[in-house]
């Protein structure tokens, strides 16, 4: 049988350094165009408005949808734009698993008779009835009192304003109170694009041995963990570190982590520990090694930082104008936790970071570009004095109360 060549006037998608080049809209259409004139004659009629030309605006619609899931496919294979199922499976090249929803996470001070203990989960309720319990084993100090990390335990970015936690909801013998002088921080949904991409990279070192960035990747997977911090000090002499001036001991390591049963983090720790340097934190929990060893078990003492929470205040002004969307006080404050949180897809509010007012212009002005003009966003920790940046010491974490951030119109 005589061979048939078909051929269309239609561009090809193609292969290139740069990727995958597929033909505009307008392109196709004209292609189309150009292949049914050929089939019905040169007079024929190429205005869209006939039966032919509705059939080439239908042909090209049905193309270029075809190209744009080959693009998203292309894009897919990028881990710095996958999302949903293709990161997953990005993710398990790395044997990752996306971390699944948690509770919001705030530190309380807890009152009461001196040595009382409270156990890991004691349960304390906040005024809008979540019910939130204790991540470890607390004794109540000489003063009187001890921080507590409490964990909301429904799932999801819950608030908890300053003072929101403060009923004690099943009585524990010597425990009178439980205040929380900062807002939590806030739990998630499934983990995010953003979040899951930012802990794969990390986790690339988390295969190494002797590497600050092992312990760090190794923390960050423990279930309940919201942030980490890992640093050392390899001179002879106390060095002061970060913006409190934090004094790490000569040849300490540290590591600071935010969430997470103390078990699951001195284990995590504790596998990527090099032989040797001392560690400090407020936080001692003893890990045996029952995997090289036969009873009695080895013993070591992992010490680890509990960051004390920050809380942030957040002023934007904005002009005033009588296109303003009617709830612009809350949708700006919407816009401003999914950003300070991560969830807009950027950098979250981390241990030891640096936040920047200009980190919030964009999700604002999504709000709605054509109406909403900002005058200014600034940040304090005292909520008082205000300027462009805020910086945190590697023993503290950044939180964020919805009631701190002040809309303005002028």
């Amino acid at each position: 049988m005589p061979t048939t060549t078909i051929s269309s006037s239609v561009p090809s998608v193609t292969f290139s350094t740069t990727g995958l080049d597929v033909p505009d809209e307008g392109e196709i259409l004209a292609g189309r165009l150009s292949d049914m004139s050929s089939s019905l004659g040169t007079a024929m009629s190429k205005e869209l408005t006939t039966p032919q030309g509705q059939i080439a605006v239908s042909d090209t619609a049905i193309i270029a949808d075809k190209n744009d899931q080959l693009l998203a496919i292309i894009n897919n294979i990028n881990p710095d734009f996958s999302s949903g199922k293709f990161q997953d499976g990005i993710g398990r090249l790395y044997f990752l698993e996306r971390i699944p929803a948690s509770g919001t996470i705030v530190t309380c001070t807890c009152t009461g008779s001196v040595g009382s203990i409270i156990p890991a989960g004691s349960m304390a309720e906040d005024e809008a009835g979540y019910l939130y319990g204790s991540l470890s084993d607390a004794t109540i100090g000489a003063d009187g009192s001890v921080m507590v990390e409490f964990q909301n335990q429904t799932t999801g970015p819950i608030p908890c304003s300053i003072g929101a936690l403060k009923t004690i909801y099943k009585s524990i013998s010597g425990w009178s109170s439980v205040s929380n002088a900062a807002a939590g921080v806030l739990g998630a949904d499934v983990e995010g694009r953003a979040n899951f991409e930012y802990r794969r990279r990390q986790s690339v070192a988390g295969n190494a041995n002797n590497q600050l960035g092992s312990i760090y990747a190794s923390v960050l997977a423990v279930p309940g963990v919201t942030d980490a911090y890992v640093t050392q000090n390899n001179t002879e002499n106390t060095v002061n570190k970060g913006a409190t001036n934090f004094p790490l001991a000569p040849h300490a390591l540290y590591v600071a982590v935010y969430g997470g049963a103390p078990e699951d983090i001195a284990t995590a720790i504790f596998k990527k520990l090099p032989p040797g340097p001392p560690m400090m934190g407020n936080n001692t929990y003893t890990v045996y090694d029952d995997e090289h060893y036969v009873q009695p078990y080895p013993d070591y003492q992992i010490k680890w930082q509990t960051p004390a929470p920050v809380n942030v205040y957040i002023r934007v002004e904005l002009a005033d104008n009588n296109f303003m969307p009617s709830d612009i006080d809350e949708r700006v404050k919407d816009a401003v936790t999914r950003a300070f949180t991560g969830e807009d897809g950027g950098t979250r509010a981390r241990i030891a970071s640096s936040i920047y007012a200009g980190r919030y212009y964009a999700g604002i002005t999504e709000i709605d570009p054509d109406n909403v003009d900002i005058f200014g966003i600034s940040i304090s920790t005292n909520g008082t004095t205000y300027s462009t940046s805020a910086t945190f010491g590697i023993d503290q974490i950044p939180t964020l109360d919805r009631q701190n951030i002040q809309v303005t119109l002028t």
